[in-house]
């Protein structure tokens, strides 16, 4: 298997706790959050893992080099900001022709990534996506699926239940072929969300621990309970 890191936002959220190092290199118990996560990869067989940085990526090059937690890596590099789905783009030349998961560097989701992948090809679908089910989805929106297809996602709102995105997906690496995209663009707003009825994506839903440390609550909750819920 095969990773796609976004490890190259500019963490403006997380500069009142912790500056001067880029948002998936801040440290969790002494390690940074890209290490916990590189080496969960690793115990879901994932051996080829592309990194797109941009902001202070030296950083990153620096600690991780080519290799790490048994993976070759290499690095795509923005010198300006292309959103998500830029970075994807750019870096999906990278990796081998294949289906390959794309995370972001931010968040960890504990999920078995072989059984997606798996599902992924059953279903012969161009793109699969980690959903999780939780009790308040006011932070992040729904995700409304039928028959396992994602069908149409709802914006953030007040509190409720439901199934949330969370941002781990396995697509095919012609998934962009025939569409008229910028340079620069968001993957969920300028693609997904326009295109779901012409993508149909498979939905692939656990209940397994999850964390974003994009805002400083809950990368303050990450020093607690981070580590404890990785094996």
């Amino acid at each position: 298997m095969q990773a796609i890191i976004l490890a190259g936002g500019l963490g403006t959220r997380l500069r009142s706790v912790v500056e001067g190092v880029p948002k998936p290199m801040v440290l969790i118990q002494s390690q940074p959050f890209l290490a916990i996560l590189f080496k969960y990869l690793a115990s879901q067989g994932i051996t080829n893992v592309v990194i797109s940085v941009g902001y202070l990526h030296d950083q990153i090059m620096h600690y991780f080099g080519d290799r790490y937690a048994s993976a070759t890596i290499q690095y795509s590099v923005e010198t300006e900001p292309l959103g998500t789905g830029g970075a994807i783009m750019r870096a999906l030349p990278l990796a081998q022709n294949k289906p390959i998961l794309v995370l972001n560097g931010d968040t960890f989701f504990k999920v078995n990534y072989q059984s997606m992948m798996d599902m992924h090809r059953s279903e012969n679908s161009c793109m699969t996506m980690a959903l999780k089910p939780v009790t308040d989805s006011s932070r992040y929106g729904i995700v409304e699926i039928k028959d396992g297809e994602v069908v149409a996602f709802r914006e953030k709102q007040q509190s409720g239940s439901g199934l949330i995105n969370t941002g781990a997906y396995i697509i095919e690496p012609d998934i962009f072929s025939g569409h008229n995209l910028p340079e620069a663009f968001s993957f969920e707003r300028d693609f997904l969300y326009p295109q779901v009825p012409l993508l149909k994506p498979r939905a692939f839903v656990s209940e397994g621990y999850f964390i974003d440390i994009g805002v400083p609550e809950d990368y303050l909750r990450a020093q607690s309970e981070l580590q404890d819920n990785v094996s």
